[in-house]
């Protein structure tokens, strides 16, 4: 009659709690800091690292991963805000209070962009405005007031 076994214990199992590190490791002095414990850490990482992508990308954000650094200083991004006419008519009460049948808005650190038609009569008050801005809402009855800074209209 030939047996068969059902089930075996995994070896982990049966050796949980028996001497020093209490089994995995052998000696525990290899295995205190974060560089030895497989899981925790960075280690594992190594030629063919996708096992960590998904931990990395979650703590440290996509940056982890690629080029970063210095690039040549004629490469400078351009950092200004910019706000179209449109988010502008969409959030009329956030962005402005209305002063008769005119709504003055402020916006003096943001460049105004025009690809949308205006319905109100805004007056605004920028750092920038592209032409077409100005000339909508100078349609709709408004007008742009750019600040000192930068009194130049671009496109």
């Amino acid at each position: 009659m030939i047996t068969k076994k059902t089930h075996k214990r995994r070896k982990s199992g049966r050796m949980l709690g028996r001497g020093a590190g209490s089994y995995g490791w052998g000696a525990r002095k290899k295995h205190k800091k974060a560089g030895h414990k497989g899981g925790v850490g960075m280690s594992g990482t190594g030629k063919r690292a996708d096992q960590k992508k998904t931990l990395v990308i979650k703590l440290y954000g996509n940056n982890y991963f690629g080029k970063q650094g210095v690039t040549s200083r004629g490469t400078k991004r351009d950092t200004r805000k910019r706000i179209s006419l449109w988010a502008i008519e969409q959030n009329l009460e956030t962005y402005g209070k209305k002063v008769g049948d005119k709504w003055e808005i402020s916006l003096e650190n943001y460049k105004i962009l025009g690809n949308d038609d205006v319905k109100h009569k805004l007056i605004i008050k920028a750092l920038q405005a592209s032409k077409s801005a100005i000339e909508k809402v100078k349609k709709a009855g408004g007008e742009i007031i750019l600040s000192e800074k930068s009194d130049d209209s671009e496109e």
